[in-house]
């Protein structure tokens, strides 16, 4: 078995089992007699303040530790590498910006947008180690994942980032942590202790070189770099604004809005459940697309769409159906706070965005493997310029259910935009008749699973439920 081959594997694992010590955290902190809504909240809207300054100051580094790393590592002898050195000081000099504005628009600004999120303004300053570490280490974890460590990598990442959290939550349960204010200013150097573990481990590994001197390489390719950074900062920008933008506006707009907050994110993350696979099937799929578009094979490029489609669409459905039918149940039987009910519909708006989502196959890879990639950027504007306004004004009308439908209606908008490229330029689309096959035995096991036993609760009766829809699913 090959290196990479190998590693793609073990990486597969690592990121699932990231993501069950992840649902492991949200069921402690959601469960009765544990942290309040507002708490759970808060945790999400720094995870969503950090993305956003990330994007705001990274200015494309990561883009350009991939793109540029072989040629550096190619034509320079490690001493007089300066592609470290350029990824790190920039978006070290451009978090500065976002520290001067937010310290100066605190009181005039964020503190009249986020009025309804006390909580918020009670730990803001809080928010700026945070975003700093997250910042520094998406940059270091690329150039990691060029040194070939990317199980090192996802460890850090999807592993020991929860695992942390959860360290967090137990200390505060068991009184050792004796306030939420410590457990914040603990989770705020989170991502500052994974920084500097990866500076130490690349200094011991001999693979952290720093230099002043602006090597040849940089200064061959300076213009391909600029183009490149300005290109890919705009368009992570506007992918990070249309990710986090729906959580902002519940804490800015609705009433105890960081308790909103916490509320819609138990939705967003009963979702991820449904889109667990779809990381693998992108990443699997990446590396044959290219080489297809280089040999201009438009069958295999067809074949991967249409095959990502039928399998992403059947586990969408299945997940999405057996989290639907015992939603309330496991709720009570689990004993979360009766709040997180209200979960229910942002996550039915958000678990058919992610079906539509999925089930349209690969096309964001197929259209960025090929010579049309700058169309991704334009449906990007695309889909910012829907989802903003879409995301205010259902926000107001709504509440937080608001933001869960806009994303619904902005995805579909989207994926049938990319849909029409495709067909139009080469007659390809992800859908056959097993398509509607699959739709239709969801939807009859769905209902053989829910209609009969939707009064019962119990452990026993969400096994039930559960097996009634996947023996004739399955």
């Amino acid at each position: 078995m090959s290196t990479i081959r190998r590693q793609s594997i073990v990486s597969s694992m690592v990121v699932y089992v990231g993501f069950a010590i992840g649902f492991f955290n949200t069921y402690l902190f959601t469960r009765q007699g544990g942290f309040t809504k507002e708490q759970f909240g808060l945790t999400a809207i720094f995870v969503a303040v950090a993305q956003l300054m990330y994007s705001l100051s990274n200015v494309a580094m990561p883009a350009f530790v991939t793109k540029f790393y072989p040629y550096y590592k190619a034509h320079l002898p490690p001493k007089k590498n300066d592609l470290l050195t350029i990824a790190l000081i920039i978006p070290c000099i451009g978090f500065l910006p976002v520290v001067v504005l937010g310290l100066l628009f605190k009181e005039t600004l964020v503190t009249r947008v986020f009025n309804n999120s006390p909580e918020l303004l009670q730990y803001y300053y809080w928010l700026f180690p945070f975003g700093f570490g997250y910042t520094i280490f998406m940059v270091l974890d690329m150039y990691t994942w060029q040194l070939q460590k990317a199980v090192l990598s996802n460890v850090l990442k999807e592993v020991m980032f929860r695992v942390f959290v959860t360290v967090l939550i137990a200390l505060t349960m068991f009184g050792v942590i004796k306030s939420f204010s410590t457990f914040i200013g603990l989770y705020a150097f989170v991502y500052v202790g994974l920084m500097l573990f990866l500076f130490v481990y690349l200094a011991l590994q001999g693979h952290l070189h720093f230099t002043l001197t602006i090597s040849k390489v940089t200064r061959r390719f300076k213009n391909k770099i600029r183009t490149l950074v300005g290109f890919v900062w705009s368009g992570g920008l506007i992918f990070s604004l249309s990710s986090v933008i729906d959580t902002l506006f519940i804490a800015a707009i609705l009433p105890n809005g960081i308790g909103a907050a916490g509320i819609f994110t138990f939705g967003q993350y009963m979702t991820s459940l449904i889109q667990a696979p779809q990381r693998a099937v992108i990443s699997a799929a990446t590396g044959p697309l290219s080489a297809a578009w280089r040999e201009k094979d438009y069958d295999r490029i067809h074949r991967i769409y249409q095959q990502s489609s039928i399998n992403q669409l059947l586990f969408s459905t299945a997940m999405f159906s057996l989290i639907w039918i015992n939603f309330e149940d496991g709720i009570a039987t689990f004993q979360l706070q009766p709040a997180y009910l209200d979960a229910k519909w942002v996550f039915f708006y958000f678990g058919l965005t992610r079906i539509i989502d999925m089930g349209a196959g690969v096309n964001s890879q197929i259209i960025g493997t090929s010579s049309f990639w700058k169309f991704e950027f334009t449906s990007g504007l695309i889909l910012l310029g829907l989802m903003l306004p879409l995301n205010f004004f259902l926000t107001r009308s709504l509440g937080m259910y608001g933001p869960a439908l806009a994303n619904l209606i902005s995805f579909s908008i989207y994926n049938v935009i990319r849909f029409v490229f495709l067909y139009r330029k080469f007659g390809m689309q992800p859908f056959t008749r097993k398509t509607g096959y699959a739709l239709l035995v969801a939807g009859i096991c769905f209902v053989l699973a829910y209609l009969p036993f939707r009064e019962y609760t119990g452990l026993h009766w969400l096994l039930i439920r559960s097996l009634v829809f996947l023996v004739p699913f399955a």
